[in-house]
């Protein structure tokens, strides 16, 4: 399914949470964003362009050949800065191996957050721009009951500022990750396989929006610790 231009892709993506057909026939398989490296400067600031890029689970990063390497790394700090959980690809013409488009699950909540080990790392934030991408990694358990009500909370009153909300948590009491994600003020979440023995089990959040709160983000989320 294609958007052209600067659309925003919400609506599309929500599509796929709201609507009973679509839900049970089609899976989202991953969002993907092209950004043109040659002229995105002089559109950094439009909504629709923050937007699209803080919605890309892929981001194919075009016309490399352009541009210069400083100017590639410059860029790609300002993306990962406004969204952590994409993958970022360089490309020329938008050429690609189908394998790293196609096939990736990365919208798929049974896959969510198979993290890379600097997948949350620190990431450097622009200051002067609002779209932000905020990773959370704690140890120890989670109260679901408590977890639930602050994330309903949040994304009532802060919805329309959070674009993408995902991660993997330690519900106490539970053998099992319980894995999640929402758009917007839609969110779904359920237990997914069980943690392995190699594995601690953690918790694992990225929010990616507007004007986001960090430090009361992180402040409420530790009050859902057990």
């Amino acid at each position: 399914m294609e958007t052209t231009g600067l659309a925003d892709p919400a609506p599309v993506i929500q599509t796929f949470f709201v609507d009973e057909d679509m839900r049970d026939k089609l899976l989202l398989d991953a969002v993907v964003t092209v950004v043109d490296a040659k002229h995105i400067w002089q559109h950094w600031d439009a909504e629709e362009v923050q937007e699209q890029i803080a919605f890309a689970d892929v981001v194919l990063l075009n016309k490399t050949d352009l541009v210069t390497d400083g100017e590639l790394a410059e860029l790609e700090k300002r993306i990962r800065a406004m969204n952590a959980m994409g993958k970022i690809h360089r490309t020329q013409n938008a050429e690609l191996a189908m394998d790293a488009l196609l096939g990736v699950k990365a919208f798929d909540l049974n896959r969510a957050l198979e993290i890379e080990p600097d997948f949350l790392g620190e990431h450097e934030h622009e200051h002067d721009v609002t779209v932000t991408s905020v990773a959370i990694v704690e140890s120890g358990a989670i109260d679901g009951n408590k977890f639930s009500d602050w994330i309903e909370e949040l994304l009532r009153t802060q919805g329309p500022n959070i674009f993408r909300t995902k991660g993997i948590l330690n519900i106490a009491g539970k053998d099992e990750r319980f894995v999640f994600q929402g758009v917007h003020m839609m969110f779904d979440g359920r237990p997914d396989r069980a943690w392995k023995a190699t594995e601690t089990p953690k918790n694992e959040l990225v929010f990616i929006g507007r004007n986001l709160n960090e430090t009361q983000l992180r402040e409420d989320f530790h009050r859902c610790l057990v």
